[in-house]
């Protein structure tokens, strides 16, 4: 689904991406990880169009990225912090957007507008919303139209532990219908429940892509927070 070939991005000086390379495919629950600044957030810029890449390539099934839009139409995005206008209501936020896509879908995914009843408040506006809240409506955003990849960036940051759990059993669910799940989070015990595979950035290069099963045997950790930091430890990231 996703093909990223030697991918190079530099911010003046500052190289963000390096010779970065991977494949993603669908029913794979992927989480990205890395230090802060080690270029995540970018790569995933790169991946939705809002950032060009300096050299290499992308492809999203198929289709270059660069100078295409189309491709979009396949993916749904969760921001870490999403920006709405601040006197618009849920239910005309979604409609807007339901109109803004009009076309690109085929069907339409409400099962997280039903399990966060989202309708209760729908009448509130943006801007009187709390964090939590808001997470709640960009999670809405990213399913609503069922889209083939799914990217989602802190998901559960703000989220109470009901709607954290109704969040990961939807992702969960996604999944298992062949979609391709990349997410990042330094909730690291949520992405032990929800991720299957683990990218590790650095510097902008890839430093490792395994199973969380491998890294727990290689470290000999019971859980992924403390294989993750074994590995930042012996590769002097924490620092």
């Amino acid at each position: 689904m996703i093909s990223v070939e030697n991918i190079n991005k530099s911010f003046g000086r500052i190289k963000v991406l390096d010779q970065l390379s991977l494949e993603l495919g669908g029913g794979r629950s992927v989480a990205l990880i890395g230090p802060n600044g080690s270029g995540k957030t970018t790569l995933i810029k790169c991946l939705l169009g809002l950032a060009i890449p300096d050299s290499g390539s992308i492809r999203v099934n198929g289709i270059e990225v660069k100078g295409a839009w189309q491709y979009r139409s396949n993916i749904g995005y969760m921001p870490q912090i999403g920006r709405y206008p601040d006197n618009i209501t849920v239910m005309q936020l979604l409609e807007m957007i339901r109109e803004i896509r009009k076309g690109t879908y085929d069907h339409m995914d409400e099962d997280l507008l039903e399990a966060f009843q989202v309708r209760n408040f729908g009448n509130k506006t943006m801007r009187s919303l709390s964090g939590g809240t808001r997470q709640k409506v960009s999670a809405c955003l990213a399913f609503l139209f069922d889209p083939q990849i799914l990217i989602l960036d802190e998901p559960t940051a703000g989220l109470d532990p009901v709607s954290v759990e109704i969040l990961k059993e939807k992702v969960k669910e996604e999944q298992r219908k062949g979609k391709l799940i990349l997410i990042t989070s330094h909730i690291l015990s949520d992405l032990e429940d929800l991720a299957e595979e683990v990218i590790f950035i650095n510097e902008g290069r890839m430093v490792f892509f395994k199973t969380v099963d491998q890294l727990k045997n290689e470290t000999g950790s019971v859980n992924l927070s403390k294989a993750i930091a074994m590995i930042m430890q012996e590769q002097n990231m924490l620092s």
